[in-house]
């Protein structure tokens, strides 16, 4: 069984950057294909970023390419999103995901986290 927390979100103004954290326990995150979601109020959750379980192979989000970028660290058994130049529209809460069969996590992939808040002011 695995278990991601998320941390590292807040209010920031538009144009600023904020690095999230995804712990995993329980494995090793390597085992897994990894990604973050966001869910804006009053809409559908949406993919943001994954990343390869070798970590050779990245997947962005149009919205965000550019912008985010997700990266694992061994040591720590952690993956992060860093997210530069936010805008308003990247509001929402992030959910960290992990999933064991697939090339990349999707919205049936088998782990979640909590989710944790990003707000971004105009």
């Amino acid at each position: 069984q695995v278990q991601l927390v998320e941390s590292g979100g807040g209010v920031v103004q538009a144009g600023a950057s904020l690095r999230l954290s995804c712990g995993v326990s329980g494995r090793t995150f390597s085992d897994y294909a990894m990604g973050w979601f966001r869910q804006a109020p009053g809409k559908e959750r949406e993919f943001v970023v994954a990343i390869s379980r070798s970590g050779a192979r990245t997947y962005y989000g149009e919205s965000v390419k550019g912008r985010f970028t997700i990266s694992g660290d061994n040591a720590k058994n952690a993956v992060y999103l860093q997210m530069n130049s936010l805008k308003p529209e990247d509001t929402g809460v992030y959910y960290c995901a992990a999933d064991s069969t697939r090339r990349y996590p999707t919205g049936e992939s088998d782990y979640w986290g909590q989710g944790t808040q990003v707000t971004v002011s105009s």
